[in-house]
């Protein structure tokens, strides 16, 4: 179980983001978080995946804090990929931080293994989305938190990782929680949808 329990935010000289708000979500559950735009959500995600530290409450997985070495058992994938890799880095380095990617996952997801020679500047924000995916995989989480990932896909791309993803949870008995502003994304893939 992955378990939000009282959490209270608020960015510095700020009034809180949101106060005393508690969330679980069970293994395989795939749970959408709705709210209006600025009310918390990206907030609420990189909480979830231990990016951020609240002011009071704390997020738990199974019972236990985030642990303090190794692969965080939350994996976030954010809707700004240009910001998730070290820019002096090629891309197969900073994917060897979650382990050896597996060509079938990159084949899965149409990325081309020639990307990881390159550094990040050279690749478009779809592709490295793409590889963004395929590493929060390969740490093999227990919960995938995805903010707004397939924006900057096309609609034939969008589906193929997004079946990758689902495929992936359905086998790991992975949790997902998710958010788009496809309302009908949101349809297809939810199991609940949580309004902050």
């Amino acid at each position: 179980m992955l378990e939000a329990r009282s959490l209270t935010f608020a960015y510095p000289g700020a009034s809180s983001v949101f106060r005393d708000l508690s969330l679980e979500v069970a293994p395989g559950e795939r749970v959408a978080l709705e709210a209006p735009s600025g009310a918390g959500k990206t907030t609420l995600c990189r909480l979830l995946a231990g990016y951020l530290s609240p002011q009071a409450g704390e997020v738990r997985v199974d019972g236990e804090p985030f642990p303090k070495r190794g692969a965080c058992p939350v994996q976030l994938v954010s809707q700004h990929p240009e910001l998730a890799f070290d820019p002096r880095l090629r891309l197969e380095d900073s994917l060897a931080e979650a382990g050896e990617v597996a060509p079938a996952l990159l084949q899965a997801l149409d990325a081309d293994p020639a990307w990881l020679e390159r550094r990040p500047a050279a690749l478009s924000a779809g592709e490295l989305q793409r590889l963004c995916v395929a590493r929060a995989l390969t740490a093999r989480p227990r919960y995938l938190v995805a903010d707004e990932i397939s924006t900057m896909l096309d609609a034939v791309t969008q589906a193929r990782v997004w079946q990758v993803i689902l495929d992936w949870c359905a086998r790991e008995q992975a949790g997902l929680v998710f958010v788009t502003h496809s309302d009908a994304l949101r349809a297809r893939i939810a199991t609940r949808v949580v309004e902050l």
